[in-house]
């Protein structure tokens, strides 16, 4: 049998593994459950990836985003490992056939959203896939005291009763102890093998600055720190204007939300990705599965809620383990907003009630109707109609979802959806008359199996490479198609919807578990005091801060972040640094010895000469090689 290590350089092609890698895959080899708290950056995929490949069966994936879920399936693909997504923008029949497939062992590993484990046609075929391992992705979405709680998560239990005795690995990139009780009672994994990795990112500098000016200081960072960055920000018009003031200053920016197309997120993605574009300042809606390992700065323009958001964002710098940032800018008046915003994120039930009652009215749904429909939803239209807050809207939404009584996705997409409504004969006859929709009928014919009996999701993009014409022209002739009987046509959808997973309610008899929902309130404000104090703090190192928090309380002071470096620097006098620094410039070509250095400043101390090279090291004014030459770096 092919040893994990064997798959891990044969398909990742890394040579080792990292901490804790391979002692989860071992146990999740040997048949035993699994809770893994693997940081940003861990490699946790790699830790059910690799027993998926090693186990006979099907591996199936339970993962909360279709992008996270696409990413995965596409880098496994690529590797020659044969996985599949199954998600909200398929229709029942390609999600039929993709699980008849499954029956067959068509595929090592199957990706599922939560909410499609409920579906009939699932239920159907769910005893006939021989599954040989269960993971839940971001397994922190099960419990209702994390940041991130997802009501359909609760529901993988009953799926996993339903399932064989085979192992089961859960794994999320933060939680706290709190979370992590709550995830083992949700999934039953009391008797579960639970590894914590340290949440130490030693390559990464954590630095927090109070500024009057935020692009101003963006600048300064830049031109300090060469390389890919990443600049989070709030809103998407504030993501629009910073890259275009990037622009201005000839740093190479673009532009991220969740607002844009899905092809136009796929080209500033991959450009960004490819080095072709040098900045990309976005929203929380850009990172996610995203494995870009030489990102050197990652700032945050505006505070995340709570640290978790924070920690899994700023994780995504420094994947290669060489020393990258992580910025996060301040002002008093966002410590403000901040508070504010968390009232606004738990508003009054009777506000709650309240925009439910103007969402029924705004889809035009009666009362005890709408349960099971997908409805389009106008977010800008609707606030604009009913003169609300959109912070509001959209928390009072996300409320909805815990409480199970909605769905809203904001980056929904469904493809285009075609098939064909004629038989062979009329087809036939009708390429005769129209040759030049002839290229594109045999494309789809093709391309898509099954597509003549059966309404099948296309892409407009692969069949213009197909007919070496442009999406327009494929857009046009489907059109044509459509108007002459030859197909049903459905165009893709990207507006974002909301689907109702039970009966319109009226508003007065909405439920909601008061009792839940204020705890949430509570454990939210606690979260909001801990991103404030991990901001303002003048005396605790970063790193350690966030161990803390996630309960890691084997953490020591990094030595590099903005505060450990204060506190190093307050350990020699200004006049040692000058001392050190004119050495070090004079010898800038040809590097000098560190036993040379402490030679020529024989009256400064070996622990202050570590001190001030570790402090200059940290600021990128030197380097230091094997032979512990020291060369000058910084301009000025």
């Amino acid at each position: 049998m092919t040893s994990p290590l064997q798959i891990l350089q044969q398909y990742w092609k890394h040579t080792a593994f990292r901490p804790l890698q391979e002692e989860i895959i071992q146990t999740v080899i040997q048949g035993k459950d699994c809770l893994a708290l693997l940081p940003t950056g861990g490699g946790k995929s790699v830790c059910f990836q690799i027993p998926g490949i090693v186990l006979p069966g099907v591996t199936l994936v339970i993962s909360p985003l279709i992008a996270l879920m696409k990413d995965q399936v596409d880098a496994l693909n690529k590797k020659g490992i044969s996985a599949v997504a199954i998600h909200s923008g398929m229709q029942k029949e390609e999600v039929k056939q993709v699980l008849i497939d499954a029956t067959e062992k068509a595929y090592q590993f199957i990706y599922c959203s939560p909410e499609r484990l409920e579906s009939i046609v699932f239920n159907q075929y769910l005893p006939h896939i021989p599954f040989g391992l269960l993971v839940i992705d971001e397994a922190h979405c099960i419990s209702q005291w994390g940041y991130d709680f997802r009501p359909s998560y609760c529901r993988i239990l009953s799926t996993k009763k339903k399932l064989p005795p085979i192992p089961t690995i859960a794994v999320t990139a933060s939680a706290t102890p709190l979370v992590l009780a709550d995830i083992r009672a949700q999934l039953g994994l009391n008797n579960a093998s639970v590894f914590k990795q340290s949440f130490v990112r030693p390559n990464i500098s954590y630095s927090c600055f109070e500024t009057e000016s935020k692009i101003n200081k963006i600048l300064t960072i830049l031109e300090k720190v060469a390389g890919s960055s990443i600049v989070y920000c709030n809103s998407r018009k504030q993501c629009k204007k910073i890259a275009e003031a990037l622009l201005l200053q000839g740093i190479s920016a673009d532009y991220y939300h969740a607002g844009l197309n899905q092809l136009l997120r796929e080209q500033k993605q991959y450009s960004w990705i490819q080095n072709k574009t040098r900045v990309m300042v976005c929203t929380n809606a850009f990172g996610m599965g995203i494995d870009k390992p030489d990102v050197r700065t990652v700032i945050h323009h505006d505070i995340p809620d709570c640290l978790e958001n924070y920690y899994q964002e700023a994780g995504r710098a420094g994947r290669d383990e060489k020393r990258a940032f992580a910025i996060l800018l301040w002002q008093q008046k966002d410590l403000v907003e901040l508070k504010q915003n968390g009232e606004k994120k738990f508003p009054p039930i009777t506000v709650i009630k309240e925009v439910y009652q103007a969402i029924a009215e705004y889809l035009q749904i009666a009362v005890g109707n709408g349960e099971g429909i997908y409805y389009d939803f106008d977010f800008n239209q609707f606030i604009t109609h009913f003169k609300l807050d959109p912070l509001l809207v959209v928390n009072v939404l996300r409320i909805l979802e815990q409480e199970g009584h909605i769905q809203f996705n904001e980056q929904i997409f469904l493809p285009t959806q075609v098939n064909f409504c004629t038989d062979t004969a009329s087809l036939d006859q009708f390429e005769i008359m129209y040759p030049s929709l002839e290229p594109l009928i045999k494309a789809l014919l093709r391309t898509y199996a099954g597509i003549f009996y059966n309404r099948i999701s296309i892409y407009e993009q692969s069949l213009a490479r197909v007919c070496r014409t442009d999406i327009a022209t494929i857009t046009m002739q489907l059109n044509q198609l459509h108007a002459h009987g030859i197909i049903e046509y459905l165009p893709k959808k990207e507006t974002p919807q909301i689907h109702f997973l039970l009966n319109r309610a009226s508003a007065k008899f909405l439920h909601i578990n008061q009792d839940h929902y204020l705890e949430r309130k509570k454990l939210h404000g606690q979260r909001i005091a801990s991103i404030i104090q991990y901001a303002t703090t003048i005396n605790h190192c970063r790193s350690n801060f966030i161990g803390q928090y996630f309960g890691d309380d084997s953490t020591l002071p990094c030595g590099v972040c903005d505060l450990c470096l204060n506190n190093k620097k307050k350990e020699v006098s200004t006049a040692d640094i000058n001392q050190v620094e004119t050495i070090l410039k004079t010898s800038s070509t040809k590097g000098l010895l560190i036993d040379a250095l402490m030679s020529a400043t024989p009256k400064i101390s070996a622990k202050k000469i570590w001190a001030i090279l570790n402090f200059l090291q940290a600021e990128e004014k030197i380097s230091i090689n094997e032979e512990q030459l020291i060369f000058w770096l910084s301009a000025d």
